[in-house]
């Protein structure tokens, strides 16, 4: 009896099946056009434009805290603000703090400060910082970083050299916590370290003060928030035997209310 057709074949093919025929591919009716300049504006009409920046020359001012201050005896007021003008790259700073206690300025400052970017979040700073008060007014040669380390902490950190060889660093820290998109939660934490002693100014050697504070703030428009909240300041070693000489707490506790905006 003859072996069957397909035996044969696979007798053929080593003892393997033939290939299954390849699948039809089926040609579009009509070919795809190809892709032109006015289907990508029409599909993404802010990549019509140039990716470039409208300009080399910006601006920014933050007053991060403008507040009145409730006080044991009185009240006060206290603000903290800071701008820039200049590139993404290259930035001339302005920063100022202040505090007004009875109707009298308890202490105040201002700094002019080169920044220059040294990564994406980033700026290296340098200049001059102009105590007004407390005591006689006093500059400083400022020499520091500023920018945002990992989980979006707002760092500052300035060292500073006086005159007669007086030195002087500060610290300060804050994160945002967005309760919701407009309820944000904002903890502070900020110190202050002295080479020298200053008897004239009430400043001791060491650590001097630090201040830790938690501010509410609702967000009308990214632009203009109101806050209210609590700030604790501490002063430590000589800066604090300083204060009970003048008949003032070594430790403040203060509830706060105020505005932040920026433009």
């Amino acid at each position: 009896m003859a072996a069957p057709a397909w035996s044969q074949d696979h007798a053929q093919h080593g003892g393997h099946a033939p290939p299954a025929p390849s699948p039809k591919v089926e040609q579009p009716v009509q070919p795809i056009p190809a892709l032109t300049d006015a289907d990508r504006a029409a599909a993404f009409p802010e990549l019509g434009h140039s990716m470039q920046h409208a300009s080399d020359f910006n601006h920014y001012l933050l007053v991060d805290r403008l507040e009145a201050v409730d006080l044991d005896h009185g009240s006060g007021q206290a603000w903290e603000l800071q701008g820039w003008l200049g590139g993404d790259v290259n930035r001339l700073w302005l920063r100022s703090e202040g505090e007004r206690a009875r109707g009298h300025t308890e202490s105040a400052d201002v700094e002019l400060l080169y920044g220059h970017s040294v990564s994406p979040w980033w700026d290296v700073v340098t200049g001059v910082k102009h105590d007004f008060k407390p005591g006689d007014s006093q500059s400083w040669a400022a020499l520091g970083v500023q920018g945002m380390a990992p989980y979006k902490f707002e760092i500052e950190a300035t060292a500073y050299l006086g005159e007669g060889g007086r030195s002087a660093a500060s610290f300060e820290v804050e994160y945002d916590v967005l309760l919701t998109n407009r309820l944000i939660l904002q903890p502070l934490l900020e110190a202050e370290v002295y080479g020298k002693d200053d008897a004239r100014r009430g400043i001791g050697s060491g650590l001097s003060t630090v201040e830790a504070g938690l501010r509410l703030r609702y967000e009308f428009t990214r632009k203009f928030a109101p806050y209210i909240g609590v700030s604790h300041e501490r002063a430590f070693g000589d800066t604090a035997d300083f204060r009970r000489q003048d008949g003032e707490d070594s430790r403040d506790t203060r509830w706060v209310a105020g505005v932040r905006f920026w433009f």
